[in-house]
């Protein structure tokens, strides 16, 4: 028995076909609204197989669920669009904390150094406390951005 019941109304089942029919959407949401008409049980409509319709649309049978569910929990709008990606991890350089790795490069490097690497920059952030952990590569997306040279 499937969790989530795709039932389409009249109206959804119409605006779907204008979508495949128009050619105008990305394909995405081609697929998307051909997943949603395949799958559609609504009035004596037998609905596809999740395994079946990703066989036919290429994608993988949990693309497929995930469509279904999106449809039941948000709505037909929903289930059509990609999903946003969630771009709210939380920054680990502030201001002062560029101010520091900017102010240790061009500073003078560790003895037995002629120079700074990022992965040195790296560790000496950690080990002045500036910041509880930080990998070469943040390091390097700082210094990118205030176009900072090391060499």
């Amino acid at each position: 028995m499937k969790k989530y019941k795709i039932t389409l109304t009249p109206e959804e089942r119409k605006e779907l076909g204008i979508i495949i029919r128009k050619g105008r959407a990305s394909a995405r949401k081609r697929i998307h609204a051909e997943i949603l008409l395949r799958a559609d049980e609504a009035e004596g409509q037998n609905g596809w197989k999740d395994a079946d319709v990703a066989e036919a649309y290429g994608v993988s049978l949990r693309t497929v669920e995930r469509i279904r569910e999106r449809f039941v929990t948000e709505g037909f709008a929903a289930a059509l669009q990609p999903k946003a990606e969630q771009k709210n991890r939380a920054h680990k350089f502030d201001g002062e904390k560029e101010a520091k790795l900017i102010m240790l490069a061009c500073g003078k490097p560790p003895k037995g150094r002629t120079r700074w690497t990022l992965q040195l920059l790296a560790d000496s952030m950690v080990e002045l406390k500036y910041m509880e952990s930080i990998s070469h590569q943040g390091v390097k997306n700082v210094l990118k951005k205030t176009n900072l040279s090391l060499g």
